[in-house]
């Protein structure tokens, strides 16, 4: 099984970045690999922000994502980040990043909803204040 660990949380104000990442360990992330970014605030469902598809590079954004955030990667250290950018209050909630190998891209486009993953990190805090 994989082993993810997101990093880079913090606290920062409202308009401020932060660049959240997330690190495999006894895997790698190579060719063939979906990688997916989501969140949960307190009280609320999980919510899909992004993918990206490996061998490509493709990635495909959730509706709170876009053009605020962007997933990238670098396989050379099995590793796939989130920056997030502008953000606001309502972005306040744990991260988490998800990884499963093997599928295409229209299979990673579908993990969006948070389901066909199999490992998942214990996600990292995000708090945004005014």
């Amino acid at each position: 099984q994989v082993a993810l660990e997101e990093t880079g949380g913090g606290s920062v104000q409202t308009g401020g970045s932060l660049r959240l990442s997330c690190v495999a360990s006894r895997y790698v992330i190579d060719n063939n690999s979906c990688i997916g970014w989501f969140r949960q605030a307190p009280g609320k469902e999980r919510e899909g922000l992004g993918v990206i598809y490996s061998t490509y590079g493709y990635t495909s954004y959730g509706g709170s994502a876009k053009g605020r955030f962007t997933i990238s990667q670098d396989l050379a250290k099995s590793t796939a980040y989130l920056d997030l950018n502008r953000l606001d209050t309502e972005d306040s909630a744990m991260y988490y990043c998800a990884a499963q190998k093997g599928g295409n891209w229209i299979s990673c486009t579908r993990r969006l909803s948070g389901t066909g993953f199999g490992s998942w990190g214990k996600g990292t805090q995000v708090t945004v204040s005014s």
